[in-house]
């Protein structure tokens, strides 16, 4: 990944947070890129961030995407990323759907309404999935694929998506409209070290003769047991001797001769261990690794004992009030817990060493938490780049270099 990338593209990302889906974008081409959140602490993370990694300045704009006017981007744009607040979706939340103040889903279909991108990349948790929202994320699928389409004054919204299925399945249509595709994806399936699980949208303009699908695994669960309990790479690399190699083989005795014999090629989900490993034990005292301090007060109860060295990290949480009891732990080789530092936890989110972030201790774990993992984000924004690059002329595209 992060190689010279042919070409230059227009993006704008809203509720961007601390810039993973932005990320992923400029890694894959969108140079020339405006970022939007209306969190002050998120924005000052943007700001402070804005040469890292892009080596051309984004646009940071500090306001709520609801009430923002998107008109001089109209047609401007060639790529929108959006993820839109989770907690009215998440497990972790009231779970209360549309009726959460928080669903920023409308304001995501103004945006799209007002600016006509060429294609646009929408991520949120998997719980958006669970059959008590299914009616409304049809609704919302329908809204993006016919963003043009307005709710009608005092027109119910089972009403407004009773139109729009007729408009989907017969009526003639020849406004802009989007060809859609929607996947639930793990980013440990991608190499990033955490078991992560986010529910994308990929939008194309129905007349920009391009099909969009979602990239393969590269890495699996399969091949780290192999490199683990059958090869032994796995201890070898980190200079792990037998008699410190975890004792668990019975778990997993029966597994082994199905994974010796396997043919499948794709790389060992990343860990915790392959991750971190290379980092000095945290103490109270930053180190000369940024963000790299030790937070005191980590204590495993049923249900919340920290994540594993050596499989991908649990999924890191925002929580409510900055860090949720046991979900942002790692446990050690000795069996005891800590906090994962605020660096660890960037590097399970594959940001680099070189991202910073803004505010205390709970607001640098709530921008990290809330992220897209940006490894994640580039490969699923790299095939759609390329192809909205694609010169239509057969003209070449001039050469930019992230």
């Amino acid at each position: 990944m992060h190689k010279s990338i042919p070409y230059s593209l227009r993006g704008l990302d809203i509720f961007s947070g601390a810039g993973g889906l932005a990320f992923g974008m400029a890694s894959v081409g969108c140079s020339d890129l405006t970022v939007m959140d209306f969190d002050h602490v998120a924005c000052e993370t943007l700001r402070l961030n804005n040469w890292n990694r892009t080596r051309q300045a984004w646009n940071v704009i500090e306001s709520d995407v609801a009430n923002y006017d998107f008109s001089a981007y109209r047609g401007n744009i060639d790529l929108l990323g959006a993820g839109p607040p989770c907690q009215p979706f998440s497990q972790a939340g009231k779970h209360q759907g549309r009726r959460d103040a928080r669903d920023m889903f409308p304001a995501l279909i103004r945006t799209l309404r007002v600016v006509r991108p060429r294609a646009f990349i929408v991520e949120n948790v998997k719980g958006i999935l669970r059959p008590k929202f299914r009616s409304y994320l049809d609704y919302v699928i329908l809204r993006l694929r016919f963003p043009l389409i307005e709710r009608k004054h005092q027109e119910k919204w089972t009403e407004h998506r009773a139109r729009l299925e007729k408009m989907y399945t017969g009526d003639k249509y020849t406004g802009v409209q989007y060809n859609l595709v929607s996947q639930s994806l793990n980013s440990a399936d991608f190499g990033v070290p955490q078991w992560r699980e986010r529910f994308f949208i990929v939008g194309v303009q129905a007349d920009a003769g391009i099909e969009y699908s979602f990239p393969l695994a590269t890495h699996t669960k399969k091949q780290l047991l192999i490199d683990q309990w059958v090869t032994g790479t796995y201890w070898n690399r980190h200079g792990i001797p037998n008699k410190k190699r975890p004792t668990n083989l019975d778990r997993i005795s029966s597994l082994l001769v199905e994974l010796s014999n396997s043919n499948e090629r794709a790389q060992p989900w990343k860990t915790v261990r392959d991750t971190i490993s290379d980092l000095p034990a945290p103490r109270m005292k930053e180190s000369h690794v940024d963000g790299h301090y030790l937070i005191r007060g980590a204590r495993s109860y049923p249900g919340h004992d920290g994540s594993s060295l050596d499989m991908p990290a649990k999924t890191l949480k925002a929580g409510h009030h900055g860090v949720p009891g046991g979900e942002n732990m790692v446990r050690l080789d000795n069996g005891n817990v800590r906090y994962f530092s605020v660096r660890e936890c960037a590097r399970l989110q594959t940001f680099p060493d070189t991202w910073a972030f803004h505010g205390p201790w709970t607001r640098c774990m709530q921008q990290i938490g809330n992220a897209v993992p940006v490894d994640l984000a580039e490969v699923v924004a790299r095939p759609l780049a390329l192809a909205l690059a694609a010169p239509r002329d057969g003209s070449r595209s001039r050469q930019h270099t992230l």
